[in-house]
């Protein structure tokens, strides 16, 4: 089991930047990929960044298009934690955002943490 808690949301202007950060604990020897996800009112949940967790220093990193420029994810495998950097942030970034984690055993996120709410204001 991987437990997984998000920090870092809350309530920013247009234009304004958050950090959000994701502790990990339990079995992370067992993860391979670490992801953040979003989930706006009335919308399917979605993948916004991911980033490889195991395999030393080498690893990849994807975005989906809408957010390519203005948010960048790392982890500190030494402190068990995967941050991503929101910058110029807009309303449709409205969201709760999901940390989540891949195990080497599944092609699926299977564990998650609670969540937390980033609400962009016009």
């Amino acid at each position: 089991q991987v437990q997984l808690v998000e920090s870092g949301g809350g309530l920013v202007h247009t234009g304004g930047s958050l950090r959000l950060s994701c502790a990990a604990s339990g079995r992370t020897s067992s993860v391979y990929r670490m992801g953040w996800f979003r989930q706006a009112p009335g919308k399917e949940r979605e993948l916004v960044s991911s980033i490889s967790w195991s395999g030393g220093s080498t690893y990849y990193i994807e975005y989906i298009d809408s957010v390519k420029g203005r948010f960048t994810i790392s982890r500190d495998n030494a402190k068990n934690t995967v941050n991503l950097q929101m910058n110029s942030l807009k309303p449709e970034d409205t969201a709760i955002y999901y940390c989540s984690a891949r195990p080497v055993s599944s092609v699926n996120y299977v564990f998650w943490g609670q969540g937390t709410q980033v609400t962009v204001s016009s």
